[in-house]
Order: structure tokens, then sequence, then C-alpha cells
């Protein structure tokens, strides 16, 4: 069933591809339930210009469980940790089978432009969003540089 939903997901996304992102199967005929994603930073943004790849590990039980998706190129930003991990509801606690790997990163794309600094994972970064924007800019810039343009 696993297999079949996420065949299924993949075809859509082959179909309609989502703006500024590409995701798929690390590779198709061998592992259905690993894949990678490459988000382009967003234009008008402190990451524009840059190109964030991500991990995404689907559980055999899915779509009953969410996968796990987190950022492989270093992000300086209040939602993903240093270590690449994502807080986004979406894909903590309120995953639901009807949720799709598109939704998922039409979510974490509309992260990167507006950050949830209620429940921040960095909260550091976010009092740095929310009392100095331009420093919080200026970091961005320079990890996207560093990190998502080479």
């Amino acid at each position: 069933m696993a297999v079949k939903r996420l065949t299924v997901e993949l075809n859509k996304l082959k179909e309609n591809p989502l703006e500024n992102c590409t995701i798929g199967p690390v590779d198709e005929d061998e592992d259905m339930f690993t894949w990678q994603a490459t988000i382009q930073g967003p234009k008008e943004s402190p990451y524009e210009g840059g190109k964030f790849s991500l991990s995404i590990c689907f559980p055999s039980n899915c779509p009953f469980k969410a996968p796990e998706v987190s950022f492989l190129t270093k992000i300086y930003h209040p939602n993903v940790s240093v270590e690449g991990e994502i807080c986004i509801d979406l894909i903590k606690n309120k995953w639901s089978p009807s949720v799709t790997i598109a939704k998922v990163f039409e979510s974490i794309c509309s992260l990167l432009y507006d950050p949830e600094l209620d429940d921040p994972m960095e909260p550091e970064v976010a009092v740095v969003f929310k009392e100095d924007y331009q420093q919080f800019c200026d970091t961005a810039r320079e990890w996207t540089t560093k990190y998502a343009m080479n």
C-alpha cells in the first residue's frame, strides 16, 4: 500500500511539478521510501539565489505516519535546527493520511517567506528576527552564500 501511495504522489509531482522545488526518489527502481528534494531560495528573501537540499524518509506505514523531512543544506531560520530538523505542524502534530508530500513542500517553501515565530525550533534566531530583522536578513544571506550557493 505504501509503495502504491508513493508512486501515485510521484506521478502527480511529475505531471504538476512544484514551482522552485524538485522532489523525487533517490533511486526509483531500488527504494521508493528515500527521496530527496531541492528548493530554490525564494525571490525577495534572504535565501534568494540559494539551492537547498533536503532529505525525505517515508516510513513503511505511510501515509499513516508522517515522513521525516530535514534540510541537508545549512540554513539560518527560526524553524530549522542547526541539524536540519524542521519544525512544521504539518509533519509534527497535524499529520493525516490525506496530506501529500507536495503539500508538505508547499508549506516548507511558505515557511521560508513567513517563519512561525510562536513555536520556533531555534528560539535565538526567532528573537533576532523579531528584534533586529536586518541582522536576521544579513545572517541568513551570509549562510545562504556560504552553504547554498556552491
